[in-house]
């Protein structure tokens, strides 16, 4: 092939299924494997989703796809994406749809697939409410009658038959491709027990003839452990459905943040139409109270911004013209217009709606495990039940206990906690991060954050504002600073520059009566240089100029030696310097600097204590980067410093050759580079795109303490698969053997196997309330 055709050939697409049918780990395996037999196909199914994510090369069909996972048993559907709207294709038809946010979340939330809790509740009321007579009249001898083996078998029959359909109906469609799945342990032990009794029943029509006289035989019938086998299977699974929605909810819930109507100004009127309906472009009126639609730039208006539906943040972002906002936020104060930059499926909401969906598809390195062994499991425990029958049936003789043994084995050793353990765990780990601002791209960070051990923190942005602030005022030639900076503040409260507003905003805060500015008269600003004006203070009127050294000397205000080395001390101090003349002399120096975030420090503490080093990574001079890292906590000798862009990712492998392995946590175009080289990438959500697309992890707030929240959730949740992973392999490795050697009745076996199955789910659930 030459470098043309490789150049020409065609891109893999993802596609997702949704697939009907599933119940266990094996199912999962199934589809897995025969989707993989074809040329150039990889898939990874989730159980509790009842989905998968298949990539699939130019070669194959979607129709192929689903012909395959519909030969193996299970009905597959191609999910597909919401069309994008027109304005004009929608207008008649709005009324009462969803926006694609909530389309694209009944989607996902694709929970009701298979046998949801609404429908296997009528069967499980009908199987309990039959099971109490069948199980007291054949344990409580007081309670038997005559013949009473009979009304036994004819109240259990429904049970075994109309309430373990679904069992029935699973083991079936197996069968008929010659496969084998927990189902067919559990129809098979259902129907055994009831057709032995039923035999035994009719081959000795006395055996029930007198009260008590079944039980004083030793024992021939298994009505009751065919019933309520049934009935605590059943319940194991309605409990399973009702805890893998909630576990789905936290999606669900994402996605229908958004705004579902939006008020737009068409030629200066204002019109309500369907969120799903806007376009780029589009002034979108938002009042105090209401979501903003979509994601857009303020073009006019002031308020604040509640984000902590997206961001996790509680304290409201100010907005002005020119500020960014995030559809879903909501505007607590002013009224605002804005205008949209993205719509439908390029919101923020959106893509985060895309990252937790492929996560809670994915599958970690640790699920792999359960799945091979899922893959041989059924046969093998199918041959320990004969073989158990078998060896009961030679040395002991006693036909019943042999049967009881074989039954128990197939009850106890159903996979349903294997198949469980880490997607339900996966599902409500990312699904929680959803609801704090983080986003888990996939299952394999969920690793990467448990090897973790040193973390490069790019300084302006992640551990600083990146905004300035007046750190302290310097005065020269008999001017006191309260004078130097209300001087400098009144004449800069006109100017629009970031440095005006951080020395105006100083300047009134340090005002005793924080009364108005005194006021300026012949104000004029220099792009790029200063500003100047008289000022009018306590009946004096002083001629003020403030700016860059450079331009006030541009302008015949000249420094002496001494305060050109006052200048240079300030700047290599890694402050911003800003002079300030009164009368044509210097008067002053406002010295500015980045401010450090509140909780920049107390994270920084949290990830020492978390077993990673954090270094300071920043393009700034060694004097600002060691002022920034005293302030926060970290060691001069961890302080990368001058930094250009490229020689970040150099930073990254230095020291993943040095054997680290190493986080980068950016926000920056400039960042992207490095958070693609390090290990685990670290996107503060306050970024661009750009970086949060070369990473693994996305914070969607930008503090600090969010970023080790969102590592602390990460290795909770692995903890959680594993301790799910570990009781279900201990559960079968214990309760196999139990079973044959005969101590296991196999009534305590279903009981068992429905506990294990709702303690994995129980355990996985309290990761909903991490962080609270």
């Amino acid at each position: 092939m030459s470098s043309q055709d490789t150049f020409n050939k065609p891109a893999h697409r993802v596609i997702e299924l949704d697939i009907e049918g599933m119940t266990c780990a094996s199912c999962v395996n199934r589809v897995e494997r025969k989707l993989g037999k074809l040329d150039g196909v990889e898939a990874s199914v989730n159980l509790p989703l009842e989905s998968a994510h298949v990539t699939v090369p130019a070669t194959v069909t979607d129709q192929q796809i689903v012909d395959t996972v519909n030969a193996t048993g299970y009905k597959a559907t191609v999910r597909q994406a919401p069309a994008p709207h027109t304005r004009e294709h929608s207008e008649h038809q709005h009324h009462g749809n969803q926006t694609p946010d909530a389309e694209h979340a009944a989607h996902e939330n694709h929970m009701d697939h298979g046998p949801s809790a609404s429908t296997l509740r009528p069967r499980l009321i009908a199987a309990a409410l039959l099971t109490v007579p069948v199980f007291a009249i054949s344990m409580i001898p007081a309670l038997q009658f005559a013949n009473w083996g009979w009304v036994v078998g004819v109240l259990a029959l429904p049970v075994v038959s109309w309430a373990a359909w679904p069992f029935h109906r699973a083991a079936a469609i197996n069968a008929r491709h010659f496969a084998s799945t927990m189902d067919t342990l559990v129809s098979i032990g259902v129907i055994a027990a009831y057709l032995y009794s039923a035999w035994q029943l009719f081959a000795d029509p006395r055996m029930t003839e007198h009260p008590g006289m079944e039980s004083m035989s030793g024992g021939g019938l298994y009505f009751e452990v065919a019933a309520v086998v049934t009935t605590f299977l059943l319940l194991g699974r309605y409990l399973e459905a009702n805890a893998k929605a909630k576990a789905g909810n936290a999606l669900k819930a994402l996605l229908n943040l958004g705004a579902k109507d939006a008020t737009i100004l068409v030629e200066g009127a204002e019109q309500k139409i369907p969120a799903d309906q806007l376009l780029v472009d589009d002034v979108i009126v938002v009042r105090p109270g209401e979501k903003i639609a979509t994601d857009g730039v303020v073009t006019d208006g002031e308020s604040a911004v509640d984000a902590s539906l997206v961001t996790g943040e509680s304290v409201p972002v100010e907005v002005g013209p020119g500020s960014l906002v995030t559809g879903a936020t909501i505007n607590t104060s002013g009224r605002l217009l804005v205008r949209a930059t993205r719509v439908g499926s390029d919101t923020t909401l959106a893509q985060m709606g895309r990252l937790v969906s492929q996560a809670q598809t994915g599958k970690a390195p640790i699920a792999r495990l359960a799945d091979r062994i899922s893959s041989v499991f059924v046969p093998i425990v199918l041959v320990i039940a004969l073989a158990t029958f078998l060896l009961w049936l030679f040395f002991s003789g006693d036909l019943n206990a042999a049967f009881t043994a074989a039954v128990a084995v197939l009850v106890i050793a159903c996979p349903c906690a294997l198949g469980l353990a880490t997607p339900v765990g996966l599902l409500t780990g990312t699904g929680r991060g959803a609801q704090l601002g983080i986003l888990i791209k996939g299952p394999q960070v969920l690793e990467d954050t448990r090897h973790v051990d040193t973390i490069l923190l790019d300084k302006t942005g992640t551990v600083t504002s990146g905004k300035l602030a007046v750190d302290h005022t310097v005065a020269l030639n008999g001017h006191t600073p309260a004078t130097v900076l209300t001087l400098a503040g009144a004449v800069e409260s006109a100017s629009e520059h970031p440095i005006a507003h951080a020395i105006a905003a100083a300047a009134k805060d340090a005002m005793p009566d924080a009364g108005a500015f005194p006021a300026v008269e012949g104000f004029s600003s220099a792009p790029g240089g200063g500003v100047r004006g008289t000022v009018v203070l306590d009946g004096s009127a002083y001629a003020v100029v403030v700016g860059r050294s450079g331009w006030l000397e541009g302008n015949g205000i000249t420094l002496d030696p001494g305060q050109r080395e006052t200048l240079a001390a300030e700047e290599n101090g890694g402050a911003t310097a800003i002079w300030v003349a009164v009368g044509g002399q210097p008067a002053g120096i406002v010295s500015l600097s980045d401010t450090i975030k509140p909780g920049s420090a107390a994270a920084i503490k949290k990830l020492k204590g978390m077993g990673i080093r954090p270094i300071l990574l920043t393009g700034d001079n060694a004097a600002v980067a060691a002022q920034v890292a005293a302030a926060v906590g970290i060691s001069p000798d961890d302080v990368f410093a001058g930094v250009l862009p490229e020689g970040k990712v150099a930073a990254v492998r230095k020291l993943q050759e040095s054997g680290a392995t190493v986080a980068m946590a950016g926000d920056g175009v400039n960042d992207a580079a490095a958070l693609a080289q390090s290990d685990l990438g670290i996107a503060m959500g306050s970024g661009t795109d750009v970086a949060i697309e070369a990473s693994d992890l996305t914070v969607m707030g930008s503090d600090l303490g969010q970023l080790v929240q969102a590592i602390e959730l990460s290795r909770k949740t692995l903890s959680t698969i594993k301790t799910n992973l570990f009781w279900a392999f201990f559960y079968n490795a214990i309760g196999i053997p139990v079973a044959a050697l005969g101590f296991l009745n196999p009534m305590i076996a279903g009981a068992a196997m429905a506990a294990s199955s709702v303690l994995v789910v129980a355990n996985s659930l309290r990761l909903r309330s991490f962080g609270k």
